[in-house]
């Protein structure tokens, strides 16, 4: 009986153990392969202090190991946490403390940020994947040794369907990202929801293009892990040139791929897919934004045989509508549906004063069902916030997740994607959070006022600029507040125009008018 994430990997070892499971570059594992790792790894970890429900950071950049830590870290009983590897040091030294995480799995690359995390105060003991010569003051590692740890005999850690799998942090309003909990039991159901919904097999190869802290990863290594099939994960270098990743998922036949609109579009304009024979290609799913249908009527044509699906869901709830394109908008501006609720999903739409809305009208969209998450990590005020309760009789309540998403919903049953109800955007795909950007900008001493705002680049997606005005007229250069705010935001929260004004025009109420900033920036 698989119950646990993990338990998909050693029962695929069992039934198909020279199947090929991860693969970057040349490198490869078989699920064999990936079993013994990570339960040497998941060993190593039970034997310098981890036990369960504890929390294991996992500081890597794409490659086997990613893989390996994963199950490795859930198999020792404890929820991994992603950081991510482009991110400035406070902020992962600030997810290091508010999650307290001990353990650390790394690379030797990696030494010189461990160096500097470290000085910021954190609670680190164990740096795994990293050799003890060097300057880190936490007890260090090496992957050698991790990997000559016998893969038998672990500790009967005793955890449940219900007990952590990891946590995903984003960014937050509050200038601090939020870290997401889920547990095996909603991440497996989301992956089996997944490997159900587009029919994977154990012939089926599927991309990692996401990086580990983006939660389109988990539908990457665990659908494909359910279904005993392959995750090819993509290098990072492959992504910035499109021609080379088209060529890279006809050589490798792939049969899934899972990514952004921005990622597709490239893949369109400058993929060379005229080049290509992607008769393998069975599904392009893409989510984290909405889609304008022109770019996937373009790739339809040119890929007749390639099912399109429109994949929607926050991280807080993994996947929970999608729609499976049988055909698309007139109008070059519609955006795609995204879909009904998935399988064993429930969607509720409300009004402000969460009373159901009718067919037409608009209204946030909430969700219920198995694959939401747990709640923010050591944020009680926020989950009373976000989660939606109903009585349905005495003693009982439908609990369902705000998402924030404003949706209309269409004459067919379908959601219309409107907008959001709080300051919250899309960039390639990464939730950003306006507020934390003016927020980092305010932390400048000589900024008075700040306001970020989302400018349309003119190709469907989006970039964001900022306006700023400095305190006792002094003269604000953008290079300079660009290099502040970088040490505080990962990098796609960081405005691609910072320009200066004398003052800020106004609404009738005082505050900041952003849409007119907006307006004036397009």
């Amino acid at each position: 009986m698989i119950y646990l994430i993990h338990q998909t990997i050693d029962a695929t070892a069992e039934k198909f153990p020279d199947n090929e499971a991860v693969q970057i570059y040349d490198q490869r594992l078989t699920y064999t392969q990936l079993v013994e790792r990570s339960n040497s790894l998941a060993r190593m970890l039970q034997e310098t202090g981890v036990r369960r429900g504890d929390r294991v950071g996992i500081y890597l950049g794409k490659s086997l190991e990613t893989a390996v830590s994963i199950y490795g870290v859930m198999k020792a009983g404890a929820a991994y946490v992603p950081l991510d590897p482009s991110a400035p040091t406070s902020r992962i030294a600030y997810v290091i403390r508010d999650c307290g995480i001990k353990h650390i799995i790394t690379q030797p690359s990696k030494a010189e940020l461990l160096q500097k995390i470290q000085a910021e105060n954190t609670a680190l003991e164990y740096a795994l994947g990293i050799e003890d010569d060097n300057d880190i003051p936490v007890n260090c590692i090496s992957w050698g040794e991790i990997d000559n740890v016998p893969s038998g005999g672990l500790d009967d850690v005793n955890i449940i369907d219900q007990d952590l799998a990891y946590i995903i942090y984003t960014s937050g309003s509050t200038g601090n990202p939020k870290g997401i909990m889920h547990t095996h039991y909603s991440g497996l159901s989301f992956a089996k929801w997944a490997a159900f919904a587009y029919d994977f097999t154990a012939t089926d190869r599927l991309t990692n293009q996401a990086p580990l802290h983006f939660d389109m990863s988990i539908f990457d290594f665990f659908a494909s892990a359910v279904a005993c099939g392959t995750t090819v994960i993509i290098p990072d270098e492959y992504m910035r040139m499109p021609a080379s990743y088209s060529k890279l998922l006809a050589d490798e036949k792939i049969t899934t791929i899972f990514t952004v609109p921005f990622a597709i579009s490239q893949l369109l304009f400058r993929g060379a897919l005229e080049q290509r024979d992607l008769s393998s290609l069975r599904w392009i799913v893409f989510g984290g934004d909405t889609h304008s249908p022109a770019h996937i009527r373009q790739l339809m044509a040119m890929l007749p045989h390639t099912k399109f699906s429109h994949m929607y869901g926050p991280a807080e709830t993994n996947g929970c509508t999608y729609n499976n394109i049988e055909s698309l908008p007139d109008d070059p501006d519609e955006p795609i549906p995204i879909g009904r609720p998935c399988e064993n999903m429930r969607g509720l739409v409300i009004d402000e004063t969460d009373q159901p809305v009718a067919p037409g009208e608009s209204g946030e969209l909430l969700m219920r069902g198995p694959t939401l998450m747990q709640g923010y990590w050591n944020r009680p005020e926020l989950n009373k916030k976000v989660f939606y309760r109903r009585n349905i009789f005495e003693d009982y309540q439908e609990v369902f997740y705000r998402t924030g998403d404003l949706v209309e919903i269409l004459p067919d049953g379908q959601y219309k994607f409107i907008g959001r109800k709080d300051r919250q955007v899309k960039i390639r795909g990464y939730r950003v959070e306006l507020d934390e950007i003016e927020m980092a900008l305010m932390s400048h001493p000589q900024v008075e006022e700040a306001a970020a705002f989302p400018v349309e680049n003119g190709d469907g997606a989006k970039h964001i600029e900022a306006a700023v005005k400095a305190k006792n007229a002094q003269n604000l250069i953008s290079t300079e507040l660009n290099q502040h705010i970088k040490t505080q935001l990962p990098w796609y929260a960081i405005p691609a125009k910072i320009f200066t004004v004398e003052t800020f025009p106004r609404t009738p109420t005082g505050k900041i008018n952003r849409r007119k900033l907006q307006a004036q920036a397009n």
